[in-house]
């Protein structure tokens, strides 16, 4: 049983950074933040950490981009539900898209869209916002969203070294449940007050 657990430990040690790439690409807020607590607790160094999430979320964006371009009509009837993205939010946020698009890409990018992040990703490219412009404005929003969320888990990993190890599984898992809550609570607040369905 040691020799697994050491051989998962091993891989890990190995691939941490492919590994980060590739769950970034599927939760990205969530992975940055663990990741800037595993980089207070040294598992990581800074500017290879920086620079993997920074890529990994910029290729997501891009993807998104592009199913919004390509697909986006049929990808939303059959899988909007999944992603809370439903018809009518999608064709709200394309009428403003048209108007206020540099606006609402950035500042998107830097609150994770109020909860509405992959709709906005695919109304830029459905709106057929000018690929160069979407490029720009998100790697300029990904430079601050990434460092704010790694800051983040930074800091909860200082507190988690203050706390009493006997607490610290319980800290851990207080933060992420809390944290989780106060997120949602914000984006279902934000859906209800500006984007009813």
């Amino acid at each position: 049983m040691n020799s697994i657990i050491g051989g998962a430990l091993g891989f890990l040690a190995v691939y941490k950074y492919p590994l980060v790439f590739a769950t970034v690409l599927v939760q990205g807020p969530v992975v940055m933040m663990g990741t800037g607590l595993l980089l207070r607790l040294g598992q990581f160094s800074f500017w290879p950490l920086y620079f993997t999430l920074l890529v990994a979320d910029f290729v997501g964006d891009i993807i998104w981009y592009y199913i919004g371009k390509n697909a986006a009509e049929p990808f939303l009837r059959r899988f909007g539900h999944i992603f809370g993205v439903t018809h009518p939010v999608f064709e709200k946020m394309e009428n403003v898209f048209r108007r206020h698009d540099v606006k609402i890409l950035f500042i998107s990018k830097i609150t994770m869209g109020f909860g509405f992040a992959l709709a906005t990703l695919m109304a830029a490219g459905a709106t057929h916002v000018p690929f160069k412009k979407y490029l720009i404005l998100n790697l300029l929003g990904g430079f601050i969203w990434t460092g704010l969320l790694v800051s983040v888990g930074y800091f909860l990993g200082d507190a988690y070294l203050q706390v009493d190890k006997a607490f610290q599984w319980a800290f851990l898992v207080a933060s992420v449940v809390i944290g989780f809550l106060l997120f949602y609570g914000f984006a279902k607040f934000i859906r209800g007050k500006y984007w009813p369905v």
